[in-house]
């Protein structure tokens, strides 16, 4: 095993799979999470999509993945990553306890749905609100659902929930959406998407589980309820990027550059699962960037 250590920042499926795959490559390995192991997979009820696991819940699949690679040889640490120093031939990490040495590091930090910050959101989430329709949309087949967006996301992912659902609702607050126009013209075309232009969401409504959404319309400036079982949330998201800021180089959005092979321009640094620049973000993509990234690292520890 190298004497190099190699630190990874983040424990959600991109960083619990590069645990995996670098202690297994004779790596002493220290993942840094702030919170619990896991990142957004701890928040979702049921997942369905991972292959080979069936439906399993978030927590249990995120807990899989912990001890296996606890078990390779991994060390998981709850301690917060609060800034790099990139300047030396090795990254340093910053956190409470003082600088930390690495010998490579992987950033695997995430990316944080941005929210609506609005009554009932944080109460539902798991219990008719969601943050992604490719993961969620099939449990409720047949039913109303409703999509908070005006982007391509939004409109893509009505267009995805109208194949599964009964109705949806695509709320936007302007009267034109961002998203590209052929998109846009699908949703126009479906018949059991209903557009509500102008209008902005207030509360999710419901005690146990979504009910309904309580709906301003902005240009007639009144309340309006809508009966649904979900409401799916696609207003963008946050890369958790902001210790990398001003280090390594960002997209407009903030997500890390880095390609398919997860290098940064730094030769010991990689970025690996939703922190990075990509088109799709699910557990299975972040697990193979975690995978591809060990690989890298490993290759560059053993090289230096």
């Amino acid at each position: 095993m190298t004497s190099k250590p190699l630190y990874i920042i983040g424990a959600g499926p991109a960083g619990l799979t590069a645990a995996l795959y670098a202690a297994r490559a004779g790596l002493a390995v220290t993942v840094l999470e702030k919170l619990a192991p896991g990142g957004q997979m701890n928040t979702t009820p049921e997942i369905e999509n991972y292959s080979g696991m069936g439906t399993v819940s978030g927590w249990e699949l995120a807990e899989k993945m912990r001890a296996q690679a606890v078990a390779a040889g991994a060390v998981i640490r709850s301690a917060e990553a609060l800034g790099l120093d990139l300047d030396g031939p090795h990254p340093i990490v910053r956190t409470a306890a003082g600088p930390e040495a690495c010998g490579a590091l992987i950033l695997a930090m995430g990316a944080a749905p941005r929210r609506l910050d609005i009554d009932g959101e944080t109460r539902l989430t798991g219990r008719g609100v969601s943050y992604c329709a490719v993961c969620d949309g099939a449990f409720f087949k047949g039913k109303r659902t409703a999509v908070v967006g005006g982007g391509n996301t939004a409109l893509e992912d009505a267009l995805y929930l109208s194949d599964i659902c009964a109705e949806v609702t695509l709320i936007h607050r302007r009267d034109e959406f961002r998203g590209e126009a052929s998109l846009a013209g699908r949703v126009r075309e479906r018949a059991n998407i209903r557009l509500l232009l102008s209008s902005v969401p207030e509360a999710v409504l419901g005690e146990n589980r979504a009910e309904a959404l309580r709906v301003r319309l902005l240009k007639q400036d009144r309340a309006e309820e809508l009966p649904l079982d979900a409401v799916f949330v696609a207003v963008g998201t946050e890369p958790q990027t902001a210790i990398a800021r001003g280090l390594l180089p960002l997209d407009q959005s903030g997500y890390l550059l880095a390609g398919e092979d997860t290098r940064t321009p730094h030769p010991l640094v990689f970025a690996a699962g939703d922190v990075r620049a990509k088109p799709l973000r699910q557990i299975v993509t972040a697990a193979a960037d975690g995978a591809t990234a060990a690989k890298a690292a490993a290759d560059a520890l053993h090289a230096s």
